[in-house]
Protein backbone atom coordinates (compact mmCIF):
# COMPACT_ATOMS: atom_id res chain seq x y z
CA UNK A 1 0.00 0.00 0.00
CA UNK A 2 2.78 2.41 0.92
CA UNK A 3 4.54 1.78 -2.39
CA UNK A 4 1.29 2.31 -4.30
CA UNK A 5 0.69 5.62 -2.56
CA UNK A 6 4.22 6.77 -3.32
CA UNK A 7 3.77 5.89 -6.99
CA UNK A 8 0.38 7.59 -7.11
CA UNK A 9 1.79 10.77 -5.63
CA UNK A 10 4.55 10.78 -8.24
CA UNK A 11 2.35 10.50 -11.36
CA UNK A 12 2.35 14.26 -12.14
CA UNK A 13 6.06 14.42 -11.37
CA UNK A 14 6.74 11.53 -13.73
CA UNK A 15 4.87 13.27 -16.53
CA UNK A 16 6.66 16.54 -15.85
CA UNK A 17 10.01 14.76 -16.07
CA UNK A 18 9.66 13.01 -19.42
CA UNK A 19 12.18 13.61 -22.18
CA UNK A 20 9.63 15.35 -24.41
CA UNK A 21 8.43 17.57 -21.56
CA UNK A 22 12.02 18.60 -20.93
CA UNK A 23 12.62 19.22 -24.64
CA UNK A 24 9.60 21.49 -24.89
CA UNK A 25 10.38 23.28 -21.63
CA UNK A 26 13.94 24.10 -22.68
CA UNK A 27 12.87 25.44 -26.07
CA UNK A 28 9.99 27.51 -24.69
CA UNK A 29 11.90 28.99 -21.75
CA UNK A 30 12.57 32.69 -21.63
CA UNK A 31 15.99 32.90 -23.22
CA UNK A 32 16.36 34.89 -26.39
CA UNK A 33 17.99 32.28 -28.63
CA UNK A 34 15.81 29.32 -27.66
CA UNK A 35 12.70 31.47 -27.41
CA UNK A 36 13.22 32.79 -30.93
CA UNK A 37 13.62 29.28 -32.32
CA UNK A 38 10.51 28.13 -30.44
CA UNK A 39 8.53 30.97 -32.02
CA UNK A 40 9.76 29.84 -35.43
CA UNK A 41 8.81 26.25 -34.67
CA UNK A 42 5.31 27.19 -33.50
CA UNK A 43 4.75 29.28 -36.64
CA UNK A 44 5.45 26.16 -38.71
CA UNK A 45 3.33 23.99 -36.42
CA UNK A 46 0.38 26.35 -36.88
CA UNK A 47 0.85 26.31 -40.64
CA UNK A 48 1.01 22.51 -40.78
CA UNK A 49 -2.08 22.15 -38.59
CA UNK A 50 -4.01 24.64 -40.71
CA UNK A 51 -3.09 22.88 -43.95
CA UNK A 52 -4.11 19.50 -42.57
CA UNK A 53 -7.48 20.86 -41.45
CA UNK A 54 -8.55 21.74 -45.00
CA UNK A 55 -10.53 18.50 -45.31
CA UNK A 56 -8.68 17.08 -48.32
CA UNK A 57 -6.74 14.48 -46.34
CA UNK A 58 -3.63 15.41 -48.31
CA UNK A 59 -0.28 15.75 -46.57
CA UNK A 60 1.16 19.10 -47.67
CA UNK A 61 4.53 19.51 -49.30
CA UNK A 62 7.25 21.62 -47.76
CA UNK A 63 6.54 24.49 -50.15
CA UNK A 64 2.89 24.46 -49.10
CA UNK A 65 3.98 24.75 -45.48
CA UNK A 66 6.41 27.57 -46.21
CA UNK A 67 3.73 29.50 -48.11
CA UNK A 68 1.27 29.07 -45.22
CA UNK A 69 3.61 30.34 -42.49
CA UNK A 70 2.80 33.72 -41.00
CA UNK A 71 4.19 36.31 -41.18
CA UNK A 72 6.57 34.72 -43.70
CA UNK A 73 8.17 31.33 -44.20
CA UNK A 74 11.27 30.35 -46.11
CA UNK A 75 13.12 27.24 -47.18
CA UNK A 76 15.88 28.11 -44.71
CA UNK A 77 13.64 28.37 -41.67
CA UNK A 78 11.65 25.30 -42.72
CA UNK A 79 14.79 23.17 -42.64
CA UNK A 80 15.82 24.71 -39.35
CA UNK A 81 12.58 23.34 -37.92
CA UNK A 82 12.33 19.98 -39.72
CA UNK A 83 14.56 17.59 -41.61
CA UNK A 84 17.90 15.93 -41.12
CA UNK A 85 19.73 19.12 -40.14
CA UNK A 86 16.96 20.70 -38.06
CA UNK A 87 17.81 22.50 -34.84
CA UNK A 88 16.59 20.80 -31.66
CA UNK A 89 14.33 18.14 -33.22
CA UNK A 90 12.27 16.08 -30.80
CA UNK A 91 13.53 12.74 -32.12
CA UNK A 92 17.16 13.71 -31.60
CA UNK A 93 16.39 14.63 -28.00
CA UNK A 94 14.85 11.19 -27.45
CA UNK A 95 17.83 9.43 -29.02
CA UNK A 96 20.25 11.52 -26.98
CA UNK A 97 18.53 10.48 -23.75
CA UNK A 98 19.89 7.00 -24.34
CA UNK A 99 17.39 4.97 -22.33
CA UNK A 100 15.89 1.90 -23.99
CA UNK A 101 12.39 3.42 -23.96
CA UNK A 102 13.56 6.73 -25.43
CA UNK A 103 15.57 5.05 -28.17
CA UNK A 104 12.62 2.86 -29.07
CA UNK A 105 10.37 5.92 -29.17
CA UNK A 106 12.90 7.76 -31.34
CA UNK A 107 12.95 4.83 -33.76
CA UNK A 108 9.15 4.77 -33.86
CA UNK A 109 9.07 8.45 -34.85
CA UNK A 110 12.12 8.59 -37.06
CA UNK A 111 11.03 10.05 -40.40
CA UNK A 112 12.85 10.39 -43.70
CA UNK A 113 10.42 13.06 -44.88
CA UNK A 114 10.85 16.48 -43.28
CA UNK A 115 7.14 17.34 -43.48
CA UNK A 116 6.27 14.10 -41.68
CA UNK A 117 8.74 15.02 -38.95
CA UNK A 118 7.11 18.44 -38.72
CA UNK A 119 3.66 16.84 -38.41
CA UNK A 120 4.84 14.59 -35.58
CA UNK A 121 6.05 17.63 -33.66
CA UNK A 122 2.88 19.53 -34.60
CA UNK A 123 0.82 16.79 -32.98
CA UNK A 124 2.80 17.17 -29.75
CA UNK A 125 2.42 20.97 -29.86
CA UNK A 126 -1.32 20.72 -30.53
CA UNK A 127 -1.90 18.08 -27.84
CA UNK A 128 0.09 19.92 -25.19
CA UNK A 129 -2.76 21.99 -23.74
CA UNK A 130 -4.76 18.78 -23.25
CA UNK A 131 -1.75 17.24 -21.56
CA UNK A 132 -1.34 20.23 -19.26
CA UNK A 133 -4.98 19.95 -18.22
CA UNK A 134 -4.43 16.24 -17.64
CA UNK A 135 -1.45 16.91 -15.36
CA UNK A 136 -3.51 19.43 -13.38
CA UNK A 137 -6.21 16.79 -12.88
CA UNK A 138 -3.66 14.23 -11.77
CA UNK A 139 -2.34 16.68 -9.19
CA UNK A 140 -5.86 17.28 -7.86
CA UNK A 141 -7.16 13.72 -8.00
CA UNK A 142 -3.96 11.64 -7.42
CA UNK A 143 -5.14 8.52 -9.27
CA UNK A 144 -3.11 5.34 -9.50
CA UNK A 145 -0.97 4.63 -12.56
CA UNK A 146 -3.60 2.53 -14.32
CA UNK A 147 -6.26 5.19 -13.88
CA UNK A 148 -3.76 7.86 -14.91
CA UNK A 149 -3.16 5.85 -18.08
CA UNK A 150 -6.88 5.86 -18.79
CA UNK A 151 -6.84 9.63 -18.31
CA UNK A 152 -4.07 9.94 -20.90
CA UNK A 153 -6.15 7.96 -23.38
CA UNK A 154 -9.23 10.08 -22.63
CA UNK A 155 -7.22 13.27 -23.19
CA UNK A 156 -5.94 11.85 -26.48
CA UNK A 157 -9.47 11.12 -27.68
CA UNK A 158 -10.66 14.58 -26.63
CA UNK A 159 -7.81 16.10 -28.66
CA UNK A 160 -8.63 13.91 -31.66
CA UNK A 161 -12.28 14.95 -31.52
CA UNK A 162 -11.23 18.60 -31.69
CA UNK A 163 -8.49 18.05 -34.31
CA UNK A 164 -9.62 15.07 -36.40
CA UNK A 165 -7.55 15.79 -39.51
CA UNK A 166 -4.35 16.29 -37.56
CA UNK A 167 -5.05 13.17 -35.49
CA UNK A 168 -5.58 11.12 -38.66
CA UNK A 169 -2.41 12.32 -40.39
CA UNK A 170 0.45 9.85 -40.88
CA UNK A 171 -1.76 6.80 -40.40
CA UNK A 172 -3.15 8.07 -37.10
CA UNK A 173 0.26 8.27 -35.45
CA UNK A 174 -0.41 9.52 -31.90
CA UNK A 175 1.43 12.46 -30.37
CA UNK A 176 4.76 11.06 -29.22
CA UNK A 177 4.33 12.62 -25.78
CA UNK A 178 1.18 10.55 -25.17
CA UNK A 179 3.12 7.39 -26.00
CA UNK A 180 5.97 8.40 -23.70
CA UNK A 181 3.54 9.26 -20.90
CA UNK A 182 1.97 5.80 -21.01
CA UNK A 183 5.37 4.12 -21.12
CA UNK A 184 6.47 6.10 -18.06
CA UNK A 185 3.23 5.47 -16.18
CA UNK A 186 3.55 1.79 -17.01
CA UNK A 187 6.76 1.61 -15.02
CA UNK A 188 8.55 -0.53 -17.58
CA UNK A 189 5.58 -2.79 -18.31
CA UNK A 190 4.79 -1.24 -21.71
CA UNK A 191 7.07 -0.98 -24.74
CA UNK A 192 6.98 2.25 -26.73
CA UNK A 193 6.35 0.58 -30.09
CA UNK A 194 3.46 -1.42 -28.68
CA UNK A 195 1.93 1.66 -27.04
CA UNK A 196 2.30 3.66 -30.26
CA UNK A 197 0.46 0.94 -32.19
CA UNK A 198 -2.25 0.74 -29.54
CA UNK A 199 -2.88 4.49 -29.58
CA UNK A 200 -2.85 4.62 -33.38
CA UNK A 201 -5.53 1.94 -33.34
CA UNK A 202 -7.50 3.91 -30.76
CA UNK A 203 -7.40 7.02 -32.94
CA UNK A 204 -8.33 5.07 -36.05
CA UNK A 205 -11.29 3.38 -34.38
CA UNK A 206 -12.79 6.40 -32.65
Amino acid sequence: MTAAIAFTDSCPTLLSSTVIAGWRRRLARDRNRERSHWRTKTAYYRAAAALLSDGTGRVPGWRDVVDAVLPQGSRTTFYEVAGEHARHPMVRELARDGSADSIQLALAYRRVDAVAQLIDETKVWSFWEYREELVRRLVAETPGPDEAGREVRAALLAWAADHPELAAALDHAPPACAVEDLVVLGGGRAMALRVARELAGLLHAR
